[in-house]
Formats: structure tokens, C-alpha cells, sequence
């Protein structure tokens, strides 16, 4: 962002950068900074907290009255959570099918609720909510043992499936959580350290890299400090 603000101004555009990393902004020098001590993701502070985020953008847009290059300090630090969000997971239906599998479609009630609620969903990248139950069987062979190659996805796109199965997952057990909005990846470290789904693509994951697939193919299955 700050090499964009450079570009930008440079053109005869004003900016302003929300800053998470204050050395980072400090060695790019973009014209204009409110550095916000936020959880990355977040670069308005609190979801749901209209009155705070408004806090955090007039400070933002007071900055346009800088005379020379400016880095202004938010006043309110907000430490990074990442303890899993507290939401109950759909018991098993069907002990036949792979665990994964009878979760994600446990879980499609919830899905389903969640975009009604908000009229948008992230899912929709590579592969449709239906299609999540299907691609979590495939994830399931391939960690168990199954070749990648003799066992296709859907589509060749292996980190935009991934990213559709977690935005599901997120959407439906943020639907299930009760009380306000969880911290900075507390929805990441649930669908990943508590359901099936994020075990099974992990598994598969694992399993990628031991069979010495393309080294982006496995490697952005899953966030990078994972």
C-alpha cells in the first residue's frame, strides 16, 4: 500500500495509508500515515464497532491537512487473539461418510443462514458451497494416501478451493457464535485447530508436500505461519 501511495500521488492523488507495521512505513515514507497497532485484516480495529471504526477514519482523513509527510500514532493499541472462537460444531449424522464430509454438511444450514443475513459470500472463488462437501471426500483421499494427480479436484485451482472451504466454514460458525464478533483470526485458528474440515486440509496438506507436489500447490493451502 505504501508503494501504491507513491504511484498515486505521483498521478496527483492525495492518500492516506492505514499502517499496521509502523517500520514498514517508516522505510516506504508514503506522504500520509495513521498507524494502527491492529490485528492484520483489520485495519479498522473492531468489526461491528461502527462509532470506533468511524473514530479511526476521521483521524485517517484529519491527515489530509498535513502540511509535509506525517506518521500519526492511533491512540488505542489492540493486541492480536488468536484463541479459537467458542462455537459448537453439528454432531455426526452419518458415521459412513468421511468426517469432514458429514461436518461441512452439518454445517450448510448455518452457511445458509449467514448469507441471507449479509447478501454476500466469499465462497464462490473456485468452487460453490455445494461443491464443498465433495471436494473435502477428495482432500480426505489424497490424506490418506491418494495420489493428487489420479485423484483430481474439480478444478486445478488447489488454494482458491481452499480458500472457498475456510470462507464456508467462517461464515457458518461465525453464524453459530453468540455475543460480539470474535478477535483478529480467531475464526482462522477455530476452522483449522477444531473442525474436521481444517484438519483434513491440513492432512492433505501434509500429505501434498510428502509426495513432493509443486511447492506453491501445497504451500498456500494454508496460511503461511501454518
Amino acid at each position: 500500500m505504501s508503494t501504491l501511495a507513491h504511484v498515486f500521488e505521483e498521478a496527483g492523488l492525495a492518500t492516506i495509508v492505514l499502517g499496521s507495521n509502523r517500520s514498514v512505513v517508516e522505510r516506504m515514507q508514503p506522504p500520509r500515515v495513521l498507524h494502527c497497532e491492529f490485528p492484520l485484516g483489520r485495519p479498522l480495529g473492531k468489526p461491528g464497532d461502527a462509532e470506533f471504526q468511524r473514530g479511526v477514519l476521521e483521524r485517517a482523513f484529519a491527515l489530509f491537512d498535513a502540511d509535509e509527510p506525517t506518521i500519526v500514532d492511533h491512540p488505542e493499541t489492540i493486541e492480536s487473539d488468536e484463541t479459537p472462537m467458542a462455537c459448537s460444531l453439528p454432531p455426526r449424522y452419518d458415521p459412513d461418510l468421511p468426517p469432514a464430509v458429514d461436518e461441512a454438511q452439518g454445517l450448510r444450514a448455518a452457511y445458509d443462514r449467514a448469507v441471507a443475513k449479509r447478501g454476500a459470500t466469499s465462497v464462490g472463488r473456485t468452487i460453490t458451497a455445494d461443491q464443498v462437501p465433495e471436494v473435502l471426500g477428495i482432500l480426505h483421499q489424497w490424506a490418506e494416501g491418494a495420489s493428487w494427480k489420479e485423484t483430481p479436484l474439480p478444478d486445478r485451482n488447489v488454494i482458491g478451493i481452499c480458500h472457498d472451504i475456510r470462507s464456508y466454514y467462517e461464515e457458518a460458525g461465525l453464524e453459530l457464535v453468540d455475543g460480539p464478533p470474535p478477535a483478529g483470526r480467531a475464526a482462522e485458528a477455530w476452522f483449522h485447530e477444531q473442525t474436521e474440515g481444517g484438519k483434513t486440509l491440513m492432512a492433505a496438506r501434509k500429505a501434498l508436500q510428502d509426495q513432493e507436489a509443486p511447492f506453491p500447490m501445497w504451500f498456500y493451502m494454508a496460511p503461511g505461519h501454518r
